[in-house]
């Protein structure tokens, strides 16, 4: 009805006031909802940031990302991986690993002060990185390089629009290539010609970069990331054969490799320790056939002229000196080091020493 002076009746004012109220109520509803059930995701994809043009992140993962209930089950394949990280972190959304190759180098030694000093390069083709910081309720913190075209991205499909577009960054604790963490251990995947990993139906297995993820978040010692490996079973995504380059703030170092249906440790013999992309274990040498045992002596004889030690930007210096360059092909994706004393961290991304972003992890040393 319509009254005299020409105004809605009453009645009708009252109903088209509780339906936008009812509206912001359910809406508010839905917020607190999305909130409650992806707060800690947001927040993290939210702390998203490119910190290199070439296409290189930052991020700092909030809340559980699983680890602890993924250790329970495994995976004996990647698409086992995927469907875990699917469910437990991406909420449905699929995610397919891109497995890459790399032709890495990395040592460990110290500088002047008597800190230990650990750098990495990862050489392959073009590669987005993303570097993660975790602290995980049950585990140790960490910082780690992800390889993002792990999960998908690439140079055409980066994580810079949307939040739809960033969401599969999700996945990133499940997929470090190098890290360390807040004990002082730190390690690195390199890619090696074979690899024979031991099997036992017994133990739960794992893949390459979750064997890292397991380091990074339970290992204080060298000792420790050896004998967690050894409880699990590991096979390389995408047939990818790795031995991994372990340290601690104590200075010790050793190569894991898997050879002869054996995981094989291999210890240092001088004050420092160098990996690349062959198998070092009883000398046998076997490499790849490319660079990287011209890769190994210019990064020994550096050491050797400088009786091992070298400070955080010779090592810089040394890293851009032997990342790989194919031709005209610059493969030298990224390359960082870590003081696994202090927990400072330098990350440069494709040689670009003039962009070296400098962070730092909290460290903890007492038992």
């Amino acid at each position: 009805m319509i009254n005299t002076d020409g105004k809605p009746h009453g009645n009708i004012k009252k109903i088209i006031k509780c339906f936008f109220i009812g509206i912001a109520v359910v809406l508010l509803v839905i917020v607190i909802g999305v909130i409650v059930l992806f707060g800690n995701e947001l927040r993290t994809l939210f702390s998203l940031e490119k910190i290199d043009g070439y296409g290189a992140y930052q991020m700092t993962y909030y809340g559980d990302y699983g680890f602890d209930e993924f250790l329970e089950i495994g995976a004996s394949s990647d698409e086992d991986i995927e469907k875990f990280v699917t469910k437990r972190l991406l909420k449905g959304l699929p995610i397919d690993l891109g497995v890459t190759g790399c032709g890495c180098t990395a040592f460990v030694t110290r500088n002047e002060k008597g800190d230990v000093l650990y750098g990495r390069n990862f050489d392959f083709l073009y590669a987005p990185s993303l570097q993660l910081y975790t602290e995980p309720k049950n585990g140790y913190k960490s910082v780690s390089t992800v390889n993002l075209s792990f999960a998908g991205y690439s140079e055409d499909y980066l994580p810079d629009g949307s939040l739809f577009d960033k969401f599969l960054t999700l996945a990133a604790p499940f997929l470090p290539f190098d890290g360390m963490n807040e004990k002082g251990v730190a390690i690195a995947l390199l890619a090696v010609p074979e690899a024979e990993p031991p099997y036992d139906s017994n133990k739960i297995t794992l893949n390459t970069t979750t064997a890292i993820r397991l380091v990074l978040d339970n290992a204080a010692t060298v000792e420790e990331a050896v004998e967690l490996l050894q409880n699990y079973n590991i096979y390389f995504s995408g047939d990818v054969e790795c031995h991994y380059l372990i340290a601690d703030a104590s200075g010790h170092s050793v190569i894991v490799e898997f050879y002869d249906d054996e995981l094989q440790v291999v210890e240092a013999e001088t004050d420092y320790q160098i990996a690349s992309n062959f198998i070092a274990y009883n000398d046998l040498n076997i490499g790849e056939g490319f660079t990287e045992f011209e890769r190994y002596d210019a990064v020994e004889k550096e050491l050797l002229d400088n009786n091992g030690i070298l400070n955080e930007n010779d090592v810089i210096s040394l890293l851009a000196k032997v990342g790989v360059q194919d031709g005209e092909v610059d493969k030298l994706q990224w390359s960082v080091v870590y003081n696994l004393t202090t927990g400072d961290v330098r990350l440069f991304i494709h040689r670009d020493t003039n962009n070296v972003i400098a962070t730092k992890l909290e460290m903890s040393k007492e038992e």
